[in-house]
């Protein structure tokens, strides 16, 4: 098969020194280039670009949210009569308002709670509900059974408020953790127990009918201060 060579010539472009301003660089216009061409080298020779500006991941309100959790109690509102949760537990109560958002409600109540102590799911609190049968589905499914569905056109707020009995858990749970005297932080299994205390709340309703008992809480409580601290990124 004939190939055909294509040769190419050299194309000489000769201007004055007048093409040429001050900055050394060769003026395009006296060229004969296309405006297209020129708003182009404009672009590629500026000095200033415009800088990249990048948004924070976490917003200032988060941040300040979840750095603890509320407390109803102000004798414990100092820093140093009370310990501190754990990462896990924090971001466990975080993923408890987004499913009370989820389901409409306007309230984050216990069943919140427990739903977000499964939905964060790598505490031993929720390992052990799993192990026993205490799944995600099942208290999501107990949740809407008890407590119904929220109006189609509401919206909850972005933090909904704790209700009575869960804010009384998470007081428990503090409460707990200051009388054993020990170091160290809140754990989930202290909010978990917590939960399981009010025994009037819908939390503690659907754990009980989906198998748990105080012989589990008990079995639980044992490993109480052992979920270590974890950094999330």
């Amino acid at each position: 098969m004939a190939t055909q060579s294509l040769s190419l010539r050299p194309i000489s472009i000769s201007f004055s020194r007048s093409d040429t301003p001050k900055t050394g660089r060769s003026n395009p216009t006296r060229l004969g280039l296309p405006s297209s061409f020129l708003g182009d080298v404009a672009f590629l020779r500026s000095t200033n670009p415009i800088p990249c500006i990048h948004m924070p991941l976490v917003t200032t309100r988060s941040r300040t949210v979840f750095s603890s959790l509320p407390t109803a109690k102000t004798d414990k509102a100092s820093a140093e009569k009370i310990h501190k949760w754990s990462a896990r537990a924090i971001k466990a109560f975080g993923m408890a308002e987004l499913e009370a958002r989820k389901l409409k409600y306007s309230s984050t109540g216990t069943e919140a709670l427990l739903m977000g102590i499964l939905v964060e799911g790598t505490s031993l609190a929720a390992k052990f509900l799993r192990a026993n049968g205490i799944t995600l589905f099942k208290v999501r499914e107990e949740t809407v059974k008890r407590i119904g569905k929220s109006d189609l056109y509401y919206f909850s707020p972005e933090h909904p408020p704790l209700t009575e009995s869960a804010q009384r858990a998470l007081d428990w749970a503090i409460d707990e953790k200051m009388k054993s005297g020990e170091d160290g932080e809140v754990t989930v299994t202290h909010l978990l127990l917590g939960i399981w205390v009010e025994k009037d709340s819908p939390g503690y309703e659907i754990m009980a009918s989906l198998g748990f008992d105080d012989e589990k809480a008990q079995e639980l409580a044992k490993s109480m201060d052992k979920d270590a601290s974890l950094t999330y990124r």
